[in-house]
């Protein structure tokens, strides 16, 4: 018996390739569920469309070797599980999800598959400030710079914040906790985000509480460590922060300081020109991340989500 091969027919016999691709396309915007309900199918049949479609998107779309390399982890469920994702910065694309958990090892796996030839071509890693990230980096790639990711430096700022409020929360009584009542996510947000309500809730805040203000402001203010040019002034600046924070009585600051003291090499490799890469991106991805998690709830196969979040950033076929 002999078999003839169509072109236009997909892996699955029942379906054509022009059919799969369309119901990609809407598995895209859409959940399983909502496709298999639109277009009469059962939802397993959709779902295995959509990964012959974001195979075929991968197929297309092989990874170069990266310039800049951007590092994170993202949880998959309650428990602290959690998979590693590497993006290449400059083409702006999830390139790897895997690892068993975010240890050395499971970084080291990444290097493992990109090769030694592709890994030559990384110059700059942008990560948040995990050791095991950081070691296998070093080893790995021991030429390339490491810079640590301007949002997870900010959130533990945040963080410290936080617990400044719930020290003054703690310590006073009556009228003046009142102020301080509810307010967390008004004190964290950035004033441009705030509605017209937040904005007089703060204003009422810092006004109220002198402590809360100063390391409102203090917090505000460290932001400008970006803006600088070389490493000199950058460190001045940080210096002079750092000088501020004497008499002022506000021990989550200083030993968020003494952390950036420690990490100085990887805050400051944002200085220096060459350096000068898009910081959003990694922040954004972890965004879409969870909205893919989201609209996936109910299903447990890894393997679809790592299609998921390879292909989120790739134009669709």
């Amino acid at each position: 018996m002999k078999q003839e091969k169509l072109g236009w027919l997909a892996t699955n016999p029942f379906y054509t390739k022009r059919f799969g691709i369309y119901v990609g396309r809407k598995c895209r915007a859409m959940t399983v569920q909502d496709v298999a309900k639109e277009l009469k199918l059962d939802w397993h049949t959709v779902k295995a469309l959509d990964k012959e479609y974001m195979e075929e998107q991968l197929r297309r779309n092989p990874v170069a070797g990266p310039g800049v390399i951007g590092v994170d982890e993202i949880a998959l469920r309650k428990g602290h599980r959690y998979r590693i994702v590497v993006s290449d910065l400059g083409r702006g694309r999830p390139i790897w999800y895997g690892g068993q958990d975010r240890s050395e090892e499971s970084m080291d796996r990444f290097y493992q598959w990109l090769g030694s030839k592709k890994a030559k071509k990384i110059r700059l890693a942008v990560m948040d400030m995990w050791k095991a990230f950081e070691n296998s980096t070093r080893k790995n790639v021991p030429w390339a710079a490491i810079l640590f990711d301007k949002f997870h430096v900010i959130r533990h700022l945040g963080e410290a914040l936080d617990k400044v409020r719930k020290m003054e929360y703690a310590r006073l009584s009556g009228k003046d906790r009142s102020y301080i009542k509810g307010q967390k996510y008004t004190l964290l947000s950035s004033k441009e985000n705030l509605t017209l309500d937040g904005r007089r809730a703060l204003r009422k805040l810092l006004k109220a509480n002198k402590r809360l203000h100063t390391a409102y402001l203090l917090k505000e203010s460290f932001g400008q460590l970006w803006s600088y040019q070389t490493e000199g002034w950058a460190r001045r600046f940080f210096d002079n922060w750092k000088d501020s924070l004497k008499w002022q009585r506000l021990k989550p600051y200083e030993k968020f300081a003494e952390m950036i003291e420690r990490h100085w090499d990887g805050v400051a490799a944002y200085s220096k020109p060459e350096n000068k890469v898009s910081l959003g991106f990694v922040e954004g991805l972890n965004n879409k991340i969870r909205v893919l998690q989201r609209r996936a709830y109910g299903l447990r196969d890894e393997e679809y989500l790592r299609l998921k979040i390879l292909t989120c950033m790739l134009k669709e076929i």
